[in-house]
């Protein structure tokens, strides 16, 4: 008897033998799941192990977008960073190239989709995000996108940003798998740009604390105070990143401000420039708050300013100093275009601006509390010269003059006792002068007398010439001299002391100003080149004499002995002032 085709060998069914192959491809196919599981577990590892491993933010934030790419198998990826006000301010791209994003224009402010995420920070899974009743479409230039998998960044129970995935390679739509893995990401990234964060703002405190003891150390030793300011505004630069920065000071001490210093892009085109009252950073200036703008050149800003000769995009102004003093106005901003500024980076700037105005307050005060021991210095000095030496020389004079009468039978001695007596008395004037210079030097700085404004001009004087002229006065110039004569003396003795400074190269300059109460006379002469015969145009020369004759009176210039120039100006006081001096 032949066998059934449905037995096996020796009469065994072949039914038990497929139902073995069956579950055998079934246990086969769980173990590749459970590989494919254990890949991608270990490729979550790796993108853990991978986004944590640096601490600058900017590489943590595309390492993220990028290891959620590859996680989830999509085509495109973005991860949009939220700004204070809930709008996309940073929008990390990964899978389009250079000329994609160019094409499609500034990255967007949160609309349609991505808004809805922004709206409910919750994981969004579609099939088909074109067909969502909020989605907004394309902008031109943006290739077709179909599905879409959405997943919050949370940093310290705070959004942070979200991450955005579209495109499922193959063809297929994101499962809970991909919306788990994503999940676990976005948790491992907030913890790593917490960390970010942290580092960025400690590696921020330590230069802002470089820089503010820098700062103080430069005010404290005597640095110029322009030079401070320039010193301010690049260490603001350096701090915030920004593109360019400025400094603005009051003006004339008037409503409108004066851009002091600047540094970055197109620094030069607005050092310099004055700032009407109707601008921000006036209006910032009075009413002493902070102002952040994400687009300061669209701001009204009637009259112009910086904003308004350069394109700048987002920045912050803020006042310099406290609520009793403000002493500027710092403009911190990038191009238009650029990344908007953190509140963490406006608060950093702005403590750093409160530091630089409290070192300016005690360098001012410190300079002042020098200028009060100067002149103490000098009261001191006077004090002394006037109880010492002028009583010792007055009482030296009085016994030669009583040494005349007992030679006066030798002529020879009596003439050299007499020219030492003439000496005395003109030594005792030159130390008289002196006095009133010590006395009026802080007159002088703050407008006073014809003795004060005199100094004043020859301390001027000595930037230029290299030294300081020798001054010696004579007289009541204060009382005697009317305020018209005085600014005729002051305008001459300004052009000569230039004269001697740019032609005649003189290396000594001795100014003497004196009044005997009906004429006034000024002497400059130095020991310069003397006269060029070969100039025939001195046009300042003329002026000088024109002075001397609208007044009644003569200028002269001659060649001093042994070399250089004396110029000599003399003209009569009127008589009101003869009247007075006699009354």
């Amino acid at each position: 008897m032949a066998e059934s085709p449905a037995q096996g060998r020796k009469g065994v069914p072949a039914t038990p033998q497929l139902r073995l192959d069956e579950l055998l491809d079934g246990l086969q196919a769980q173990v590749e799941q459970v590989r494919a599981t254990r890949d991608r577990v270990h490729t979550l590892l790796d993108a853990v192990l991978s986004i944590g491993t640096d601490l600058d933010l900017d590489v943590v934030l595309r390492r993220i977008t990028e290891s959620a790419v590859a996680l989830v198998d999509a085509q495109y990826g973005a991860l949009g960073v939220l700004g204070d006000e809930g709008k996309i301010r940073q929008f990390i791209t990964v899978g389009m190239d250079e000329s994609t994003i160019e094409a499609i224009g500034h990255y967007p402010d949160g609309q349609g989709i991505l808004g809805l995420l922004i709206k409910e920070p919750e994981p969004l899974r579609l099939p088909d995000l074109g067909r969502h009743p909020d989605s907004v479409g394309f902008p031109a230039g943006h290739p077709p996108m179909t599905t879409f998998l959405g997943a919050p960044v949370r940093v310290r129970d705070q959004v942070f940003g979200n991450l955005y995935l579209t495109d499922k390679r193959g063809g297929a739509e994101f499962d809970d798998d991909d919306e788990a893995v994503l999940r676990t990401l976005a948790a491992a990234a907030g913890v790593a740009i917490d960390n970010a964060r942290l580092y960025e703002d400690t590696r921020r405190r330590e230069q802002w604390l470089a820089a503010s003891s820098e700062l103080t150390r430069s005010l404290l030793s005597g640095t110029d105070t322009g030079q401070v300011l320039h010193q301010i505004t690049a260490t603001v630069r350096a701090l915030s990143g920004a593109d360019l920065v400025t400094l603005a000071v009051p003006f004339d001490g008037g409503d409108e401000l004066v851009v002091e210093a600047a540094e970055g892009e197109g620094a030069k085109q607005v050092h310099g420039l004055v700032l009407p009252a109707t601008t921000l950073a006036a209006k910032v200036y009075h009413s002493n708050q902070r102002v952040s703008s994400s687009a300061l050149s669209q701001e009204q800003q009637a009259g112009g300013g910086s904003a308004a000769r350069i394109d700048l995009g987002p920045g912050f102004l803020l006042p310099l100093g406290g609520p009793e003093h403000v002493r500027g106005v710092l403009q911190v901003a990038n191009m238009a275009g650029g990344t908007e500024f953190t509140n963490a980076t406006m608060t950093m700037i702005s403590g750093f601006a409160d530091q630089a105005a409290l070192a300016l307050e005690i360098a001012e005060h410190r300079r002042e509390a020098e200028h009060l021991l100067v002149l103490s210095d000098r009261d001191r000095i006077a004090r002394d010269l006037h109880d010492l030496a002028i009583q010792r020389l007055f009482a030296s004079g009085l016994t030669l003059n009583s040494v005349l009468g007992r030679v006066s039978d030798r002529p020879q001695v009596a003439e050299r006792v007499q020219r030492v007596v003439d000496d005395l008395d003109d030594t005792i004037k030159t130390v008289r002068g002196t006095i009133y210079a010590l006395r009026e030097r802080d007159r002088a700085e703050s407008g006073g007398g014809l003795r004060g404004n005199i100094l004043a001009e020859t301390d001027q004087a000595a930037t230029v010439l290299g030294f300081t002229p020798a001054l010696r006065m004579t007289g009541l110039l204060d009382t005697d001299v009317p305020d018209s004569h005085a600014e005729q003396l002051l305008a001459v003795l300004r052009e000569a002391l230039s004269n001697a400074a740019r032609h005649a190269h003189a290396t000594a300059v001795e100014v003497t100003a004196e009044t005997d109460g009906s004429r006034l006379r000024l002497r400059v002469a130095d020991n310069g080149r003397g006269i060029d015969p070969a100039v025939t145009r001195r046009s300042g020369l003329d002026n000088l004499r024109e002075r001397a004759t609208d007044l009644g009176g003569s200028f002269t210039l001659t060649p001093n002995e042994p070399t250089g120039t004396l110029a000599e100006w003399t003209v009569p006081l009127p008589p009101q002032a003869q009247a007075s001096l006699m009354s």
